[in-house]
């Protein structure tokens, strides 16, 4: 992922302009979901930057629903930034994911196993 320079000159503080930059990109496509973004020490470095002001830009837009962090996975462009699914859901998701990868389970296997889940009690409400 290419990142533009920041502006110190800006009245912005530069974790901000990288969570403008991020967010702005990834609402126009430009980061699809599922895009894996520099780890913060990367990008940090990258940029010239405290891992800690990467760090706050990458926690705000998580807030934001624009990126899910999947823990050792790394971060990523969330679903909710370009087509309309709650960050919430998002994130349960690639929960889902990485739970069911680290048990070993295939995809088929833990879709079989989110079928059941939809088909219970809840399906009855929806």
């Amino acid at each position: 992922m290419t990142v533009l320079p920041l502006d110190p000159a800006l009245p912005e503080p530069p974790f901000e302009q990288l969570r403008t930059q991020i967010a702005g990109r990834a609402s126009d496509g430009d980061l699809p979901a599922g895009t894996k973004l520099p780890t913060v020490r990367a990008l940090a470095e990258q940029l010239g930057l405290a891992p800690n002001t990467v760090a706050r830009a990458y926690k705000e837009l998580e807030a934001d629903g624009v990126v899910v962090t999947e823990g050792r996975r790394g971060t990523f462009v969330a679903a909710a930034a370009g087509d309309g699914t709650p960050a919430d859901v998002a994130a349960a998701a690639a929960e889902l994911a990485t739970a069911a990868r680290r048990s070993g389970l295939t995809l088929a296997q833990t879709q079989r196993l989110l079928d059941a889940a939809w088909a219970g009690p809840q399906s009855a409400r929806t």
